[in-house]
């Protein structure tokens, strides 16, 4: 599969994800063990300070980092993450890049970097995920929220 489809497969994948819909996080690009995502800044991705909420950063690089994981055609749940955060910003776009640096048979172990206007470092951070089997979470997926 090349960029572009890899790329079209995400979105249409992740249109079905109402978390990604609801913050407006987007694709920019993905490819083999990379995927850059950004996120436009609303008046509901600020804090109380009037700077982008840590939360949204925290969401869009997890999200960075698992379409990153999945590039190799498999589904990942996150395991663990550990995230710095260095400056912040008020209004424009921020951008998560991930990046592979470990694939093994079942985990994954990802590097993020967050950056805002003129390319200023943000945030930074590492994601592990956990591979999973895509039909049976999709199957508990369906159930969530039933009784």
């Amino acid at each position: 599969m090349n960029s572009e489809e890899m790329k079209q497969e995400y979105v249409r994948r992740n249109s079905r994800n109402p978390f990604i819909r609801h913050n407006g996080i987007e694709v920019v690009s993905i490819e083999p063990d990379h995927a850059v995502l950004q996120l436009t800044i609303r008046p509901e991705s600020l804090n109380l300070y009037g700077l982008v909420h840590g939360g949204a950063i925290y969401a869009m690089a997890d999200n960075a980092a698992g379409s990153a994981a999945s590039t190799d055609g498999r589904s990942y749940v996150t395991q663990a993450s550990n995230m710095h955060f260095l400056r912040n910003q008020a209004e424009g776009t921020v951008r998560a890049e991930a990046r592979v640096r470990h694939r093994g048979r079942s985990t994954v172990l990802i590097a993020v970097d967050v950056r805002g206007e003129e390319e200023k470092l943000l945030a930074t951070g590492e994601f592990s995920f956990f591979c999973v089997d895509r039909a049976r979470m999709e199957q508990k997926g369906a159930g969530a929220g039933k009784t």
